[in-house]
């Protein structure tokens, strides 16, 4: 299974709602932090999907409970 770049738009925009950006600087949440990491990287390799499989645990996680409460 992969998952594609606007899956993991909808993960980030899931988290974001869950855990918004704080104070002045408006950091990322580290969870938005981590999908974000990836997505660049997805961007920068010009991959429009990437095996789940490959992903490390923290993205398998956070996509995962992304996935069950779209479903």
């Amino acid at each position: 299974m992969d998952i594609t770049l606007p899956e993991l738009e909808e993960a980030i925009n899931y988290w974001r709602a869950l855990r918004p950006s704080l104070g002045e600087e408006r950091a990322l949440s580290p969870e938005v932090n981590e999908l974000a990491k990836l997505y660049a990287l997805m961007i920068f390799h010009q991959q429009r999907s990437t095996p789940f499989e490959s992903l490390d645990a923290v993205n398998r996680q956070l996509i995962e409970t992304w996935r069950k409460q779209a479903a």
